[in-house]
């Protein structure tokens, strides 16, 4: 039996983890959640530990608007966040195309909203 240091799911977060900034990656392990530029449009997003219905546009520090794309096939959270990523900063148009857009509910402990 492997260790769970082994699990496809450990892998996937320290592959994601080595792509990541400095700065990307404590606000990761202080957060579950990092943020991106958009090579095309500049805007930030934020990018939480999950699969889908996990990328927000931030505007002032709020979610203004949320963003569902991710990569075809079953993958672990940590390779979805990563296909995010580098859509976002490489491709941020192209990404968005194809993406499905939301409006962010909640509030949770670690996201801020837009005031209604």
């Amino acid at each position: 039996m492997l260790s769970s240091g082994h699990s496809s799911e450990a892998r996937g977060l320290r592959l994601l983890r080595s792509w990541l900034s400095p700065e990307q990656r404590a606000q990761f392990d202080a957060t579950r959640y990092f943020e991106v530029i958009g090579c095309d449009s500049g805007k930030r997003y934020r990018i939480h530990h999950g699969i889908a219905t996990n990328v927000h546009e931030i505007d002032a520090g709020r979610a203004t608007v949320g963003w569902c794309f991710a990569p075809i096939g079953h993958l672990v959270a940590g390779d979805v966040m990563l296909a995010q990523k580098i859509a976002l900063e490489t491709n941020e148009f192209g990404a968005l195309a194809v993406a499905n857009a939301f409006l962010p509910r909640g509030p949770s402990p670690d996201m801020s909203w837009p005031a209604s």
